[in-house]
């Protein structure tokens, strides 16, 4: 969720003196650009996994400080929810077999935390949305304990003026099922701390970073379509990827007026293809107030002048309070930094081989794209990408996307046709092993040959035991307890069984 903040009241001269930093700071990023001050490494793969933590009886945990205890390893942190903690893996290269070398690694250690976990009375759970969360779930009481969190809610729901509603419908559970409505009002963003997903980091050279963030963005509905997971909320069957439209309505600053008037949401995924990372700081620069604005003393270009690298603070606070769907980093360690996109598409689960066939499939196809002769985003309108996003999310595996010269056509169809090769070059330019490639890849074609994702499973499962006579809460409690025991003996999903 970002930097540690104190607990503290804003005033309006704080407001004022933000935004003053980060102009300053977006000035000195622009004259940091301009001279090419930047780390440029290997292509790296990093990643975060958010994830839930459940009892025994599949129910939330609200444990996560005691959880975080005894698991004692800095690579696990606290989340916006108690019920939530997060891995975050450190950057290693793509090339050779380093991704299978994670799924080991990330196996080994989420099967140790789990472990220590289970001592405090929980256990781990990598899944888009837990789905026996409910409306009792989102009070102020289970926010985790990191004053961060609370100042969030506070200052969105001190922006938007109101409470924060929820309103979703979904597609039909089954034959003869009538569509199912969610219609609830919070007063906290803990609905935000439902959507747990895999973020995917990848770090690049300046001069390219717009090809690769205009890649990502025209893809973003194929992934989405292809690794939905996250069917169920507050007992409800709702969107395949339900978690995209909630994160956008649960951090939305936006009263009903503002809306009218089109003012931007604060989970944006944009309006237009841009043609330099620059772009996309001085945007969020421009149009979203400040949420959390904390002030540093750092001069940046005090710092320019002494021969050393800022930390832009104010601009990487404001950066990390705009959701982007595919958003810029500037990061560092030490005097050294450099920018990276991370991609925020994409949920939690349902095992890590899935998490990885996902990771292998974004990153061959978006390096494919960027160094294609002629870009996608040439090809295709801003809207249409978005749009590509919402019905991937609403109808997951079986949707109807835009693809330019095939027009309307199913993600199984378009990933077996053409998204399949080109993520097999991309990743040969990466110097990935061909076994490595071919075996990752190779989940990502079965999944669009059986139709079956996350998504697909949770909701067959959850259908099957309500004809069995189960109510639904049972239904989706039994649904998560099988999960769970699919989860852990690590097969992909489109293997499991009912």
């Amino acid at each position: 969720m970002g930097d540690h903040v104190d607990e503290r009241v804003f005033t309006r001269q704080d407001r004022t003196e933000f935004r003053e930093k980060t102009a300053r700071c977006l000035d000195a990023l622009a004259m940091m650009l301009a001279d090419g001050q930047f780390e440029i490494a290997e292509p790296r793969l990093g990643l975060e996994i958010e994830l839930n933590l459940v009892d025994g009886a599949c129910d939330p945990a609200m444990a996560n400080a005691a959880a975080l205890d005894a698991i004692a390893d800095p690579a696990f942190q606290t989340e916006l929810g108690q019920f939530n903690i997060e891995i975050n893996v450190e950057p290693r290269p793509l090339a050779g077999r380093s991704v299978t070398d994670l799924e080991h690694a990330l196996r080994a250690s989420l099967n140790a935390a789990d472990e220590k976990a289970r001592s405090t009375g929980c256990g781990l759970a990598m899944i888009g949305m837990l789905p026996t969360l409910d409306e009792h779930h989102f009070t102020g009481e289970w926010l985790s304990a990191d004053p961060r969190y609370d100042l969030l809610s506070q200052q969105i729901l001190a922006a938007r003026g109101e409470d924060i509603e929820l309103r979703l419908d979904g597609p039909a559970l089954g034959d003869g099922a009538e569509r199912e409505t969610l219609d609830i009002v919070c007063d906290t963003i803990l609905p935000e701390a439902a959507c747990t997903s895999v973020q995917l980091h990848l770090q690049v050279d300046p001069a390219e970073f717009a090809a690769y963030w205009n890649s990502a963005q025209a893809i973003a509905g194929v992934q989405v379509a292809l690794a939905a997971n996250s069917p169920f909320f507050a007992g409800k069957a709702l969107w395949h990827e339900t978690r995209i439209p909630l994160f956008e309505q649960a951090t939305d600053t936006r009263s009903v007026e503002l809306k009218n008037q089109r003012v931007r949401p604060r989970v944006w995924f944009g309006e237009r293809w841009v043609t330099s990372i620059f772009d996309l700081f001085e945007e969020n620069s421009r149009y979203f107030p400040a949420l959390l604005p904390v002030s540093t003393a750092e001069d940046p270009f005090a710092v320019l002048a002494r021969g050393g690298t800022p930390a832009l603070a104010e601009l990487r606070m404001h950066n990390g309070t705009v959701y982007r769907w595919n958003r810029p980093i500037y990061d560092g360690n030490g005097d050294r930094y450099h920018l990276r996109l991370e991609n925020r598409v994409l949920p939690a689960g349902p095992s890590i081989v899935d998490v990885l066939a996902d990771a292998a499939f974004y990153y061959g196809l978006v390096h494919a794209l960027a160094q294609a002769d002629r870009p996608l985003w040439t090809q295709m309108t801003f809207d249409a990408a978005e749009e590509n996003l919402h019905a991937a999310a609403r109808d997951g595996i079986e949707s109807r996307l835009y693809w330019p010269e095939l027009g309307g056509i199913g993600p199984r169809e378009l990933v077996l046709r053409r998204l399949l090769a080109l993520a097999s070059e991309g990743l040969d330019g990466y110097g990935v092993d061909p076994v490595e490639r071919d075996r990752y890849l190779g989940i990502i074609e079965q999944r669009c040959l059986t139709g079956r994702n996350g998504a697909v499973w949770q909701r067959e499962n959850v259908a099957a035991r309500e004809r069995a006579g189960a109510t639904r809460s049972q239904a989706l409690h039994g649904m998560l307890a099988d999960y769970l025991e699919h989860m852990h003996t690590g097969d992909p999903v489109h293997t499991w069984e009912h």
